[in-house]
């Protein structure tokens, strides 16, 4: 007859065998704790990596956009364009901040904080949902502003890590006959001269000093945007590949 435990005699000895038959016994507490750590090790979902941003600066025409399209093919990084998203969503029939945004833009002022970077967070976001590797970014066009700078901090803070200022240095007056030769096929509201002298006022009284304290903090990588697009892009390229 069998018992719980099997026992074989011999010589009229009752000795345990090389292997007992027993019922399996309930994990204890530190058994089920150690399990569940690792099923949620192995089962945990990836960790969204920080984004890691290049605000990109200078005058309107200074060529931001053309020289972020390169570096998009040559480096991998996603261009946001502040200005590009703005238009964008004044452009949407439903979007409650159309109409405030076309003000803004028209008068070449700067558009609320809590628009452009709410804008900026959502595309980000999206991104990085998507692909958690691709959590580099160029942001053309941002901060233009002190109360753009604080509110980035704010809403930011811990949330990306801010490698550098990559400004375009151009003369005012190329920039204004770039911009009018732009507006000739780009449809833009704000290419022509009445406009832009306002935008070159904005950005000398607004975008400057935020490259300038930048500057102060030895994050501003400088590139003489007067030259042609192929030598501007040479200087870049010298500047990321040292950046890593």
């Amino acid at each position: 007859m069998l018992s719980c435990c099997l026992r074989l005699c011999v010589s009229g000895l009752a000795l345990p065998p090389p292997f007992l038959l027993q019922p399996p016994r309930a994990a204890g507490p530190s058994v089920r704790h150690l399990l569940l750590r690792t099923l949620n090790f192995n089962f945990r979902q990836p960790r969204l990596m920080k984004p890691l941003v290049v605000f990109v600066l200078g005058g309107p025409g200074a060529g931001k956009g053309t020289q972020c399209s390169r570096i998009v093919q040559k480096f991998g990084y996603t261009h946001l364009s502040a200005g590009d998203l703005l238009r964008d969503e004044r452009n949407k029939p439903d979007s409650q901040y159309g109409e405030l945004i076309e003000k803004y833009i028209r008068e070449g002022e700067i558009v609320p904080v809590e628009i452009t970077i709410s804008l900026l967070k959502r595309e980000m976001d999206r991104t990085m949902e998507a692909n958690v590797q691709k959590n580099k970014f160029l942001i053309d066009g941002f901060p233009r502003n002190q109360d753009n700078l604080q509110g980035w901090n704010k809403t930011m803070d811990g949330k990306a890590d801010v490698a550098f200022i990559l400004f375009f240095d151009c003369d005012n007056e190329i920039c204004i006959e770039r911009c009018l030769e732009r507006g000739k096929s780009s449809g833009r509201s704000d290419d022509n001269r009445e406009s832009l002298g306002k935008r070159i006022q904005t950005y000398l009284q607004c975008t400057k000093p935020i490259i300038d304290l930048y500057e102060e903090m030895g994050k501003v990588r400088k590139v003489d945007a007067s030259k042609s697009v192929d030598e501007v892009f040479g200087d870049v390229v010298k500047i990321f590949d040292k950046e890593g």
